[in-house]
Order: C-alpha cells, then structure tokens, then sequence
C-alpha cells in the first residue's frame, strides 16, 4: 500500500493520454499531453538533461487510473530540487554532516560475526573516505556517539556545500536512507553503485534476519526504501553521463 493510500488520502485522477518531454527554458520539461507539467509551488517541472526528463516522463506514462506520487521518486525529488533546495542548501548540508558524526560505518557490533561482516564491507569505505574525501571517520564497537574529527566533518560539509540543487538533493535523501554520509558520498562518486549502498547499509538487518526471520511490513518498507535509494542513484548517474 502507498504512503497516499495509507494516510487515506484521495489520490488524483489520471487525466492525460501520454507524457513525455521536451526541451523549455528550463531544461527539458515533463509534458502531458503536450502541455508541461507544474510543480507543487507552480514552476515548471523540468530536468537538467533529455535522459532524466525521459525517465521522470516515463513515471507518468506508468501511472494507470490515478497517480500516486508515492510511485514516482525521481519526480518528488525534482519537486524538491526545483522548489525547495536553494533556500535549503545550508541547512542540507548540515544534515549531511550530521549523519557523518553518527556514521552508521562507524558503529560495530560486539557480535563476532557480524563485526566481521561490518569490518569487510565498511572498512574499505572508510578508508575511501580518508583519503578520496579528506575525511577519515573513527570506529568502534559501541551505541554511542563517536567524536569525529572536526576536520573531516567540515570537508564533508564543504562537499556537499558545492553540490548543484539536483545533486544535493539526491544526497540529502540517500544519507537518510543509506543511514551514513559514507555510503551517501561514494554513491555519489559512483565508488559503490546502488545495489552494494543498499546492500551494505543493511548488514545489520540482514544479519538479524537470518537469525530471526523478517515479516512482511519490514520487508515492503525495506523494498520502498531500495527503489528511492536507486532513483537518488539515476540522478547521479545521469546528470554525470550528461556532464551537468
């Protein structure tokens, strides 16, 4: 069930035969039916580049009788994107750099078995934060919050601070997600790829899953959180490929 749906909420009528997209002053605007489709706060919704327009199109072209927001991530993070990010890249970079000093890489286990899955797959990637981010983060098998070095917290900072709207705005929503600033970052940098950031921000879960089993309502939240983790994903990748 969608986010709309479970909140009871009406979900709007499809009303257009085809989407698709086309260049305007703004980019490459999403069409319906010819006519370009407006954001929550009336701008015009657009991409930066003719692969990502095509993709946002495409979760239109999907919907069947009503349209479900919650089915179409690359199309709410262009709502965000576009409407909100310029008067909120301080405070997203801050928070940013605040999943930094409660990194979920840094936190291990005292289970045996999982610290050495933890030390296997988020090792590497601290050390890639070391050195291809200037920002090398402590670890240790504790709950509690680590001091990170203020350092590597303010090239963090200063990172994010020089991202476009479109690119810190998928940051911004995969950190969260991932539950690192790590992960976040060399997804970004397309170090890891989608599948492996998901993968590895959930060692934990897995691992009591094995254990324990997963019902249902975990597994469908851990779904919806993979397909908006992949779509921040698209965004990185094809703004890179289009060099915007």
């Amino acid at each position: 069930m969608s986010k709309a749906k479970a909140e009871n909420r009406p979900l709007p009528k499809r009303f257009y035969s085809e989407a698709s997209a086309g260049p305007s002053g703004d980019g490459w605007a999403i069409l319906l039916d010819g006519r370009p489709v407006k954001t929550p706060e009336r701008h015009v919704l657009a991409a930066p580049c003719e692969t990502l327009a095509v993709e946002m199109a495409a979760e239109w072209d999907a919907q069947a009788k009503h349209i479900d927001p919650f089915t179409m991530p690359l199309t709410r993070l262009a709502h965000v994107a576009i409407d909100r990010m310029e008067a909120a890249r301080a405070a997203a970079a801050e928070e940013i750099v605040r999943f930094a000093g409660t990194d979920l890489l840094s936190h291990r286990s005292d289970d045996p078995e999982l610290a050495a899955r933890q030390a296997a797959g988020w090792d590497p990637l601290l050390e890639w934060s070391a050195k291809a981010l200037e920002a090398p983060l402590k670890s240790a098998a504790t709950l509690l919050a680590l001091e990170q070095p203020e350092a590597s917290l303010a090239a963090l900072r200063a990172r994010a601070g020089a991202l476009d709207n479109w690119r810190l705005t998928a940051l911004t929503s995969a950190v969260p997600l991932l539950g690192s600033a790590v992960l976040g970052f060399a997804l970004l940098e397309a170090e890891i790829d989608g599948e492996l950031a998901y993968m590895l921000s959930r060692l934990d879960e897995d691992y009591q899953a094995e254990r324990w089993g997963e019902d249902s309502e975990a597994a469908e939240a851990a779904a919806n959180r993979k397909r908006d983790l992949l779509a921040c994903e698209r965004v990185f990748r094809l703004l890179d490929e289009a060099d915007v």
